[in-house]
Order: structure tokens, then sequence, then C-alpha cells
């Protein structure tokens, strides 16, 4: 039983962690090398990573979908960590509406024409910051969703994740007081209905222990023995 508890517990502590992997917003450095729009039909499998069509459209099963490319910093760690190396990357550019997750985006088409307008060349190198949540999969074809795109300075600024960074706080801060509340709960509820639940069988086991000295006696006033 215990290494059930343990089992189930772990698993909703790895699910947790790859939702919270895949939702949280993540800073990346890179430079824009162009755009475009593809048609894409969506299977079972990386249909759930794409969000809705834009806001007051149909979401159909095949449809135009948005993408910018871009060379950007590798990052680890949700953005915690940037390394100076440089990868291929592309995002695609989707709103989320009023669904899951929650990110209220409504603005695709704007964010699409922003990308365009930093799109970085050799005699113009443009650096931004590309805000996005979601995980690039070559193999099912899933692409990051990008949220917001910024200019910045060039590659040495350093951007603090200040929204993952003050989540965790309060996530832990939460978790603590969750963890107050069940032990509270535990003590002035469950606690003692279980002493009391002891209390009820030592008295049952006792009294059927009288009855059953009662019942040897009186076999022994009858047989003698």
């Amino acid at each position: 039983m215990r290494f059930l508890r343990k089992t189930i517990t772990w698993a909703l502590i790895l699910m947790a962690a790859v939702l919270l992997h895949y939702v949280l917003p993540r800073h990346d450095v890179a430079r824009i090398t162009g755009t475009e729009i593809i048609r894409m039909d969506f299977s079972a499998i990386n249909r759930p990573f794409y969000a809705q069509s834009d806001s007051a459209n149909v979401d159909l099963p095949q449809r135009d979908v948005r993408l910018i490319n871009t060379v950007k910093k590798r990052t680890y760690l949700l953005g915690f960590i940037r390394s100076d190396r440089e990868k291929v990357f592309v995002y695609r550019n989707e709103d989320t509406g009023w669904i899951w997750p929650p990110y209220f985006k409504f603005d695709s088409s704007d964010l699409q024409a922003e990308a365009l307008a930093n799109v970085s060349t050799a005699a113009n190198v443009q650096w931004v910051e590309i805000t996005r949540y979601g995980w690039r999969n070559r193999f099912f074809t899933i692409y990051p969703n990008a949220i917001a795109i910024k200019p910045i300075e060039g590659p040495e600024v350093r951007i603090i994740p200040w929204f993952n960074i003050f989540f965790f706080i309060g996530l832990g801060i939460a978790i603590l007081f969750v963890r107050a509340m069940w032990r509270q709960f535990r003590e002035r509820v469950i606690d003692p209905g279980v002493n009391d639940t002891r209390d009820a069988w030592d008295r049952v086991d006792a009294y059927a222990d009288e009855r059953r000295g009662a019942v040897s006696r009186w076999w022994r006033s009858w047989t003698g023995k």
C-alpha cells in the first residue's frame, strides 16, 4: 500500500511538472529571419498542442498556421539559464482566446506584423525578445506559440523571468498553506475519529471476551470441567 501511494504521488508530481513546463512562459533572445504561412492537417497526436484559430473564426481540422522563423540563443530551466550557443527555431503564432492556456491572446495578426517589422538582415541585425509557451517537436510537427515580441539592444541583454519566479514562490507558499491546513484537519477530525473507532473496537472486543468468559463459566458449572 505504501509503495502504491508513493507511486501515485510521484506520478502526480511528474504530470504537474510536465504541465508547468508546457504552459509557463519563456523568454527567448532571437533574430527573426522570416515569416510564412503553411497549410496544416492536424492529427490526433499534435492537435491538443495547438490553440484555436483566430478569435471569432471557426476552428477547422485543416487551416493555415502562421510561423515565425528565427535563430535563437539556447535556454534552459524555463529561461533561467541562457547559453551563447544558437540554433534555428520556429514558432507558431495563434490566438489562445479565452481557453487554455490562459494567455488571452487575440492579436496574432498584429504579432505577425511585428515579426515582419523586426526581421533581421546581414546589414541590419535586429535582436528581439520572444515570449512564448509550449514545445518544439519536429517528429510530430509541434511548434511553441509566440505571445509577444519586443526589440532589444543585443544578445547580451539579460532577461529575468519575473513571472516564473513569483509563480514558483506563490506555488511554494500555497503548498505550505495547504499542507498546514491538512495537518490541522487531520489532527482535529481524522485522528480523533480514528482514536474513537479504536476505543469502540476495544470496548467491543472487551465485551466479547467478557461474554466468552461467562459462557465458559456456565459450561463448567454444568459439566464440571
